[in-house]
């Protein structure tokens, strides 16, 4: 071989640019932890969720041999359906009139029960132990104290006198009764997450407040208030969708009567869906139910905005 070839084969061989190692994926930590559980709840979850809407799509029939297509007329018959308006109008009702009451009576319970002290600390765990305790249990005792024959509530009227009022067979009184129950059970939830609140606040803006004589209603007005803001955005969202989601209650305590006075949407939603086997109009109603739930909490998150500098 001449020197020439040489040469010229080590110049090649130079202007060659080497060979890239194989290129290797690395997965994050991060993402390998957390594959289980969006595995989890992509099967049990984000799938069923999808399906729901899909089956609202259907004249979908439990146990049918064919399912007919009828894109969206299942939410068209809704606002045809005289028992869906009367379900959005009492679920509507309960949860405007309990999230107010629950709001209201939660702060002023929290500012009274906010010390530290054996008896408030006593007072405070007995206003929050309904709300450990389950819906349907509750559902059951407050039935049960509020039979006009045998329930404790029918023999105080007795001992007064008077005659036992049918609290949950009287269409008049069934849904105000239920709030009763549903404003009982959570007034401890919204006290805590007051009192919360409260112990955030900085304690020398009450003693700035103090030297300037300000009165202790003018101080909750113009600074305790302010200051849980974000506090009540998330007492008002979080207690907004939980009234939303009535159910237990109807189903223990009235079932949706008499004569549909207390038949929520979620109740309408099972009955639509486990008892007449109409699963395409139950999804829709979930879907609608869920729609409400959103427009809802935009307004809440829009009308309670904060920033840091509040």
């Amino acid at each position: 071989m001449s020197a020439s070839t040489i040469t010229g084969a080590r110049t090649a061989s130079a202007g060659r640019a080497p060979a890239s190692p194989r290129r290797r994926t690395r997965w994050s930590p991060g993402l390998l932890f957390l594959a289980p559980s969006l595995l989890i709840l992509g099967v049990f979850v984000l799938w069923p969720i999808a399906q729901s809407f899909y089956y609202s799509l259907f004249d979908w029939t439990i146990g049918a041999n064919s399912q007919k297509w009828l894109g969206l007329g299942n939410y068209v018959a809704l606002t045809q359906d005289p028992h869906f308006w009367n379900a959005l109008g009492v679920t509507m009702v309960y949860t405007v009139i309990t999230v107010v009451l629950l709001v209201v009576l939660g702060f002023l319970v929290a500012l009274a029960l906010q010390g530290e002290g054996l008896i408030t600390r006593i007072v405070r765990s007995a206003l929050f132990f309904p709300t450990i305790v389950s819906l349907v249990s509750i559902g059951l005792v407050w039935k049960f104290l509020l039979d006009p024959q045998i329930g404790l509530v029918g023999g105080l009227f007795d001992l007064i006198g008077a005659k036992p009022i049918a609290f949950l067979t009287d269409p008049s009184l069934a849904l105000p009764s239920l709030i009763f129950v549903g404003v009982w059970k959570s007034v401890g939830f919204a006290m805590i997450i007051f009192v919360g609140g409260l112990k955030a606040v900085p304690a020398e803006r009450y003693e700035a407040a103090r030297l300037d004589g300000t009165s202790r209603a003018q101080s909750v007005w113009f600074i305790t208030l302010p200051s849980i803001r974000p506090t009540l955005l998330f007492a008002t969202l979080i207690l907004t969708i939980q009234s939303l989601q009535l159910f237990d209650l109807v189903y223990v305590m009235t079932g949706g009567g008499p004569l549909f006075a207390t038949d929520s949407l979620v109740n309408l939603l099972y009955r639509s869906g486990f008892v007449d086997y109409k699963t395409g109009y139950a999804a829709a109603i979930s879907w609608v139910l869920f729609a409400i739930v959103m427009i809802i909490s935009g307004i809440q998150l829009r009308l309670f905005r904060y920033d840091d500098v509040d």
